[in-house]
């Protein structure tokens, strides 16, 4: 996997896109936080790169992952586990824990992560795009402690049992995720 640019250039270039989103949103919601350099706030101060995440590894080229989708902000590749036939993951370049530690500020990453794992799907020829499930594994339930957004399809093929469910207390749509990052309590923090 070759990128165009340095790890250190996208890095700076996520930051200055959430900056201004992070930005804009204060502006929105008087007040939220920003983190001091800049980035959205969370747990891990918006750190571009963790040597021990998996998925920042696999972003910067250091794990061997066919990459179907490169971005500015996000990189998208299939599930090792997979639960349907199509089974993506949309992950942010910069680091940031899990759903769960969303806030307000955040709702229009989680947007733009429903409109990559859309265009994925369509590009590997779902065409049902009612048939498709958006969503996050809800903490203790993630493997792996990223955010990152599945996208599956057919959404019909999952089974009683499977991990990617709606309506479970292991995984939320992203739709429910946005509503749940709306209201009030989640500008302070998304802890419920």
């Amino acid at each position: 996997c070759v990128f165009p640019f340095s790890i250190s250039q996208t890095c700076s270039a996520v930051h200055s896109r959430l900056t201004r989103v992070t930005m804009a949103a204060e502006t929105a919601t008087a007040g939220a936080a920003v983190a001091p350099n800049g980035t959205p706030d969370n747990p891990e101060g918006g750190n571009c790169y963790q040597g021990d995440c998996l998925f920042c590894r696999i972003i910067s080229g250091e794990e061997k992952t066919e990459l179907l989708y490169t971005g500015e902000e996000f990189v998208c590749f299939k599930d090792v586990k997979s639960g349907v036939p199509h089974h993506y993951l949309v992950v942010p370049r910069v680091h940031m824990e899990n759903c769960k530690t969303l806030k307000q500020e955040h709702i229009p990453i989680v947007r733009r992560m429903m409109e990559v794992g859309r265009l994925v799907l369509q590009q590997n020829m779902v065409t049902d795009l009612d048939d498709i499930s958006l969503g996050f594994h809800w903490p203790p339930f993630c493997s792996v402690p990223h955010l990152h957004l599945h996208a599956l399809a057919p959404a019909s093929q999952l089974g009683p049992q499977s991990r990617y469910r709606t309506n479970s207390f292991w995984f939320i749509t992203a739709d429910q995720l946005i509503e749940r990052l709306k209201k009030p309590s989640a500008k302070k923090n998304n802890a419920t």
